[in-house]
């Protein structure tokens, strides 16, 4: 009997949806789909290639990038453990398989994530690989197919993960440019970082049946909000009632799907590539920017506050400025602009025209306040869907007006609630990040307080960072973190050790390009001074790009979130 127990496992699966016991054989026959209930079996990167491009034409992407531990990251296991594990369980090198392949005949670049790897997380080395993939199918002016299977951004890399977001969805938006398609394919599940970029940004969006797709994860909503959710939520199903997805393919079809929309792709004529701003001009030596003014040469926060828990506690702090009183302190003449013209106007994000040293332009940030009634009427300044469309339409309305834009990012995240995924969370923040790597008009980001994973990033892709002495940055709260990587939250100040998301520590990272220095005891303990600070590191981060051609921006912009592929992530754990 135990010696053919092995062989009876091999032979027959249970149905994870009827707990029906299946002949092995026969489930692999109808591509993991249950014959007696339906439900789609999660599938690995190499099954899903083989049941969707034609026999022997798949060809993997040569070189792949350099291992990275960028930030040293250790939990109860060191990253790269983790990372060997995956590798051993898997069979892969990373989260994703990017090639060039053919279905039905017609060609296209294609990148397939794989959960099992990590839980498909996307870090530096997948962030390469898909961009790679993208870059690929630029050259050989063939489409684009992503197959998204995440649990989100890889907090092991800190927020050099979270750039991966932007660095993809510039790459997504150059086939836009170059008029060549791009399809992703939902599958089970897809969630965070990557359901806010180019899982959501492609031309058309297809949910596989039995898909989940949402920018937080249930388990996340439940525990902020309290609330039990509705049936269906997330589920495929779901987002086609709530206009999020194009289409909801069963697995047989979905083959059948992606060629046909291939097909309909060809027969157009692809304009040439936009030269004006090319997405893959190669990625430069980024020098280190010389401090332009006297009020920038405090890098490094003073030792009381050295530990990055208590940084994160000052980040927090009630009366740390808002995004309304530096409106009110450091800029002149604000005029707010309400609203995102389609229902909805989100107090967590305020917005409008004000002036700098007489010159117009757009600022745009997040809003807590500092009374309990505020911080609750404001919704802790986590921006709903409408929120960020109402900040997009204002970053819109700059370019069209010549005007450069100015974000203030505080914000612990975006809206996590049944509410803003019902209204498509994740794809207005990939909106917004997909805008920012194109507008025409020169962006400086401030985090001033917290940067909380894509709800900041979606404020924060932009021709120069600076970030407040004692604002934090970072893929996941350290709570989150703890709560994930560790037994219990009580471990929140060693993740936040471990995320690596102070200022001193993104600057050397190249995510910041300037550290704005705050008053002794922090920006609350002088407002007026840490408004100064703060209007003179944006006039001298501002001025240099005023001048330049809107081509050279978007040219720049694209190439500054390039850098943060693997090979640079690997150069800059050396260096530590």
């Amino acid at each position: 009997m135990t010696a053919t127990a092995p062989r009876e496992e091999q032979l027959w699966s249970r149905c994870a949806g009827c707990a029906t016991l299946l002949y092995r054989k026969r489930l692999r026959r109808n591509l993991d789909v249950c014959p007696e209930c339906g439900v789609h079996s999660r599938l690995g990167a190499p099954d899903r290639l083989r049941q969707l491009v034609d026999p022997d034409s798949f060809r993997p992407l040569p070189d792949d990038p350099a291992d990275v531990d960028p930030i040293g990251f250790v939990d109860v296991v060191p990253y790269p453990h983790r990372l060997t594990a995956a590798r051993t369980g898997t069979g892969l090198a990373e989260a994703v398989l990017c090639g060039t392949a053919t279905l039905g005949g017609h060609p296209a670049a294609l990148a397939v994530m794989d959960f099992r790897f990590l839980g498909g997380s996307l870090g530096c080395a997948v962030g390469e690989l898909i961009t790679r993939a993208a870059e690929r199918a630029l050259e050989e002016r063939v489409p684009l197919i992503l197959v998204t299977a995440s649990g989100g951004a890889r907090m092991q890399e800190g927020v050099l993960s979270l750039m991966q977001m932007a660095t993809v969805s510039q790459a997504v938006a150059a086939l836009r440019e170059a008029g060549l398609l791009t399809v992703s394919v939902l599958t089970d599940p897809t969630y965070g970082g990557v359901a806010a970029s180019f899982a959501t940004n492609t031309d058309v969006v297809v949910a596989e049946s039995g898909a989940r797709m949402g920018f937080a994860g249930p388990r996340v909503i439940r525990q902020v909000t309290g609330r039990a959710l509705p049936d269906g939520f997330q589920t495929a199903d779901f987002l086609l009632r709530h206009g999020q997805v194009d289409m909801v393919v069963p697995r047989r079809a979905l083959r059948g799907r992606l060629v046909a929309l291939l097909a309909a792709g060809r027969a157009g004529r692809p304009r040439p590539a936009e030269a004006a701003a090319p997405a893959t001009s190669p990625p430069v030596p980024r020098q280190p920017t010389p401090h332009t003014t006297a009020t920038a040469t405090a890098v490094d926060p003073p030792a009381e506050v050295a530990d990055p828990w208590a940084t994160v506690r000052l980040a927090r702090h009630p009366g740390r400025p808002t995004t309304l009183d530096y409106l009110e302190s450091a800029f002149d003449g604000f005029v707010e602009l309400h609203g995102d013209r389609l229902g909805g106007d989100c107090p967590a994000v305020v917005g409008g025209l004000a002036r700098l040293d007489g010159r117009p332009l757009m600022v745009i940030g997040h809003q807590k306040g500092h009374t309990t009634a505020e911080l609750v009427a404001r919704n802790f300044g986590m921006a709903s869907p409408a929120g960020h469309r109402k900040a997009l339409r204002l970053m819109r309305l700059a370019a069209r007006l010549g005007l450069p834009v100015v974000t203030l990012v505080d914000t612990p995240g975006a809206d996590p609630g049944v509410g803003a995924e019902e209204q498509g969370q994740a794809a207005a923040i990939a909106e917004n990040i997909l805008a920012l790597t194109v507008l025409p008009t020169p962006v400086v980001a401030v985090i001033t307080g917290e940067g909380g994973s894509g709800g900041a990033l979606a404020l924060a892709v932009a021709d120069r960072v600076l970030m407040l002495q004692h604002a934090v940055y970072s893929v996941i709260s350290p709570e989150g973190c703890a709560a994930i990587l560790w037994p219990d939250r009580s471990a929140a100040p060693q993740a936040a050790r471990a995320l690596r998301l102070t200022a001193p520590d993104l600057h050397r990272l190249g995510v910041v390009d300037e550290i704005v220095p705050e008053p002794a005891d922090a920006a609350h303990a002088d407002p007026d001074a840490a408004a100064t600070a703060l209007r003179d590191a944006v006039r001298a981060n501002l001025s240099p790009l005023l001048d330049l051609p809107p081509a050279t921006l978007v040219r720049r912009r694209r190439q500054r979130f390039r850098r943060f592929g693997a090979a640079r992530a690997g150069n800059r754990a050396g260096a530590r």
